[in-house]
C-alpha cells in the first residue's frame, strides 16, 4: 500500500501531465473546434477520475485556461464563448 502523501504526489504529477498535454495540443494541433471541445471535457472527466471531489477546482483554474487557448486558436470574441 502506498503512502497516502506519495500517492497524493503521484496524482498531481498525473494532473499536471494531462493539462500540459492538452495545452499542448490545443495550441499545436490543427483540431477542429469540435475536437478541441470535446479533448476539454476529455480532459475534465481524467482529472475528476483522479480527484472527484474538485470539480468546482477544475472549473475555477482549468476551464478559463483552456477556453482562452481554444478562443484564441478558432478566433472567437471571449463575450461569445462565455466567461469561463
Amino acid at each position: 500500500m502506498m503512502d497516502p502523501l506519495e500517492e497524493e504526489n503521484k496524482k498531481m504529477k498525473r494532473l499536471r501531465f494531462l493539462v500540459d498535454l492538452t495545452q499542448a495540443i490545443l495550441m499545436q494541433s490543427d483540431l477542429t473546434m469540435a475536437e478541441a471541445l470535446n479533448l476539454m471535457e476529455t480532459t475534465k472527466k481524467a482529472v475528476l477520475k483522479l480527484f472527484p471531489d474538485k470539480e468546482d477546482v477544475y472549473d475555477l483554474i482549468y476551464t478559463p485556461r483552456f477556453k482562452r487557448i481554444i478562443a484564441e486558436r478558432f478566433t472567437i470574441p471571449r463575450t461569445l464563448f462565455g466567461r469561463n
